[in-house]
């Protein structure tokens, strides 16, 4: 995992976020009273079943929604301040669930491209950050072609990418293997892994409860609030609060405690299915 320094990069205060109802009295509170501190380089998972707020927290982090209640900071700059979109904006990219409402071009390397050059960023530079980009999501190839000649799986990487032509400080994926099949979830989850190690700070929002063991810290939500917050060996000793709200464990995490209610001693921590099998073919 990457190391990095303890620098707050992403501050909320005691967020607050709510949606009008159609033809109903009173508003819908979808986050209620969340505060979390996200570290510099840090690869945080936000995980919750439908209707738990993750989403809507993505969204307040990147200020495509603004705070009914608290405050969100980016790199020290406060969303609700309209004169700070901009720096927000170039400092927090954004990855969406359907690649689709991403690409915008006709042509892969153009696609990338259109980020950097919103950004004013010189020609010559904007065509180096292309090139690495697509290089660190193996897209290079597919440069020429046209995205929709390209598997879901792959026009989500070239969403990656450009996003990460921006050179962000931090990414957040909301849901960014949602429309995927187990391959192109793969393919996503390992340039993420990539992108970490790099000292890019991740906020991953998945209802895969797998996707989250490779992360320093895991936030589960529910009902607009944080329930659990922690490293992933601490989370996942909570398998019954989990459950309780709807979510499965991770496989090794099942695993470990069928075996444990079977009176087999296996340590708590091991999380992904590599460690399990380590640990039992030791």
């Amino acid at each position: 995992m990457a190391k990095h320094a303890e620098r707050t990069i992403i501050r909320i205060e005691d967020l607050v976020f709510e949606y009008a109802r159609d033809g109903e009295p009173g508003p819908s509170r979808a986050i209620d009273g969340v505060s979390l501190d996200i570290q510099a380089g840090s690869f945080t998972a936000v995980i919750g079943r439908n209707g738990s707020g993750k989403s809507t927290l993505a969204r307040n982090i990147n200020a495509l929604l603004l705070p009914c209640g608290g405050a969100v900071y980016v790199d020290g700059f406060k969303t609700s301040d309209a004169a700070s979109i901009w720096e927000i904006r170039q400092r927090a990219g954004m990855v969406f669930q359907n690649p689709d409402n991403q690409l915008v071009s006709a042509i892969v390397e153009d696609d990338v491209a259109f980020g950097p050059e919103n950004l004013g960023i010189a020609p010559d530079e904007i065509r180096r950050r292309v090139d690495a980009a697509l290089g660190a999501v193996d897209m290079y190839g597919e440069r020429k072609k046209s995205p929709h000649m390209l598997s879901g799986g792959q026009k989500q990487r070239v969403a990656i990418a450009g996003v990460v032509a921006m050179r962000p400080k931090c990414i957040i994926f909301d849901e960014p293997t949602a429309m995927l099949d187990p391959q192109g979830r793969a393919e996503v989850m390992k340039i993420l892994g990539e992108l970490h190690d790099e000292g890019i700070t991740l906020v991953l929002i998945t209802h895969f409860m797998e996707e989250t063991v490779g992360a320093d810290r895991i936030v589960i939500m529910d009902a607009g609030r944080v329930a659990l917050d922690g490293p992933p060996a601490e989370v996942f000793r909570h398998v019954g609060e989990i459950r309780a709200m709807g979510l499965d464990a991770p496989l090794a995490v099942e695993l470990g405690e069928r075996l444990r209610k079977r009176g087999h001693y296996i340590p708590y921590g091991l999380v992904t299915v590599e460690e399990m099998v380590a640990y039992l073919c030791r």
